[in-house]
């Protein structure tokens, strides 16, 4: 297969190999995302000693030494068996001493070490071991290329790049590898032949989130309806059954996360911190909520405001991830039924344009704008120094002021803001007489509480366009289309 997209990380990969001194790669995201593809791509056949070697879940010690120690006897012995060790000190001294005997002066050794975290079991000391050699031996040997990965992307980031013991500071690089965009989606699904227009996609896209895995389940000459039909509401299918493998690779105590984002997904317009620790049923509260509400943030889940010149409201989150969105909506409430027996296919067509589809399908509309953020920012020609946020005020109970929500704004450096506001429509949106009074009066709310003198500017972000009306041409300064976020 060949690896589509991924170009800042191929070219962050490249730099990587090419350098001349020992290097040192954290690479995390969620499951399924092709971690383990890009690094295999990049350098399985690169001039180089390619050491692989997967972590083994929930195996114990002693599996995880023996795998590995079969793979260094595969990679420098043409097979041969080695001596296994009893521990992770000693299995890495093996492999030092092998790189010593068997790889030449001048060829380069990339140490790929998949799914680490499932390696690093209970008082196994691997974490010791690590950073012992890599302090000792390995970051002096500038053949060497280290690539620790994982699927538990809190554990990479806590005990990896964040490290405060004898790792702190030594990675030289980290990816986040991120779900495909839009343009990246349709490129994967143009490469397996799946012809589909931009608006079928995106409602594909509402559901995999730009997962590389969940699009190659999808079939040709089907609409989108029907593949997520196929995907998601027949017995046994691969996203009825993911989410809970999802999010106990991702996080220990996996429960805990889940309950989070079912708070934050009731909320759509986004909801404060304290309310979140308030409705929450984790026992341990306060700080370790925050802790969790970070780590679902760094792994791409929920995204944080703070509310645009008025940060003493603290901060609020929404939630961002376009499957689990899908998943807490459409399949949750369900489930049951579906465990008892099969749905009958056509479920999803039945659901489609219904009140219930379209609400959802605005929201997670929304979550894909904030995605494409770049995209909207060259359509409507704002700098990538104009700060991006998101805007509500909620008037204190039993007060005579206007609340307002406002979905995305850019506070631009040439004393100007554009407001957006995120629309998705199957037809043209059409700007009627109330709706634009609704706009002016949000605009008017924005002005009095931050009271900001910045010149306000106004667009729309709909997906597929918008009907000319008088109340257009006097309200909108520009527009963004589905074919742009495509860009």
């Amino acid at each position: 297969m060949n690896l589509i997209g991924r170009y800042a990380e191929k070219s962050a990969l490249a730099d990587f190999f090419k350098s001349e001194r020992p290097e040192f790669l954290a690479i995390y995201g969620r499951r399924r995302i092709g971690k383990t593809f890009l690094i295999k791509q990049t350098f399985a056949e690169r001039d180089c000693f390619f050491f692989n070697v997967t972590g083994v879940q929930k195996g114990k010690t002693d599996v995880q030494i023996n795998r590995f120690t079969k793979e260094i006897g595969k990679v420098f012995y043409q097979g041969a068996d080695i001596k296994e060790q009893n521990n992770w000190i000693n299995t890495f001294d093996t492999l030092t001493e092998t790189i010593k005997k068997i790889v030449p002066a001048k060829k380069k050794i990339v140490l790929f070490f998949d799914e680490f975290p499932w390696m690093a079991t209970h008082k196994s000391g691997l974490l010791q071991a690590l950073e012992h050699h890599w302090n000792h031996t390995w970051s002096n040997d500038n053949r060497i290329k280290l690539i620790i990965c994982g699927s538990s992307a809190s554990w990479i980031i806590n005990k990896i790049i964040n490290n405060k013991g004898g790792l702190h500071n030594r990675i030289t690089r980290k990816i986040h590898l991120m779900p495909f965009n839009l343009k990246e989606t349709a490129l994967l699904l143009a490469h397996h032949k799946i012809n589909l227009n931009h608006k079928q996609m995106i409602e594909l896209y509402m559901t995999t989130g730009g997962v590389p895995y969940y699009l190659l389940h999808t079939e040709k000459n089907h609409s989108a309806a029907q593949m997520i039909d196929k995907l998601a509401f027949q017995h046994d299918s691969l996203l009825f059954n993911e989410f809970n493998n999802l999010f106990s690779s991702l996080f220990e105590n996996s429960e805990n996360y889940i309950e989070l984002l079912r708070v934050i997904s009731k909320s759509h317009s986004g909801i404060g911190q304290e309310e979140i620790i308030s409705q929450s049923n984790d026992v341990s509260r306060g700080g370790r909520t925050v802790e969790r509400l970070k780590e679902l943030e760094d792994t791409g889940f929920i995204i944080s405001f703070m509310p645009h010149l008025h940060k003493k409201r603290g901060k609020y989150y929404r939630l961002i991830d376009e499957y689990t969105l899908f998943y807490l909506d459409w399949i949750e409430p369900i489930k049951n039924t579906l465990q008892k027996r099969s749905l009958e296919s056509g479920y999803w067509l039945e659901k489609h344009n219904s009140p219930t589809w379209h609400n959802w399908a605005g929201y997670a509309f929304e979550s894909i704008c904030y995605k494409h953020l770049h995209q909207i920012r060259k359509k409507l020609n704002i700098s990538k120094s104009a700060v991006a946020n998101g805007w509500r005020y909620v008037p204190i109970a039993k007060s005579k002021d206007k609340g307002a929500q406002i979905d995305l704004l850019f506070d631009r450096d040439d004393d100007s803001i554009t407001i957006c506001e995120i629309k998705y429509t199957t037809e043209l949106f059409s700007i009627t007489k109330d709706y634009a009074g609704n706009i002016k009066n949000k605009i008017s709310v924005f002005k009095e509480i931050t009271r900001t003198k910045k010149q306000i500017f106004f667009a729309m972000i709909s997906a597929n366009g918008i009907k000319d009306t008088i109340y257009s041409d006097d309200l909108i300064e520009g527009v963004v289309t589905l074919e742009d976020l495509f860009e």
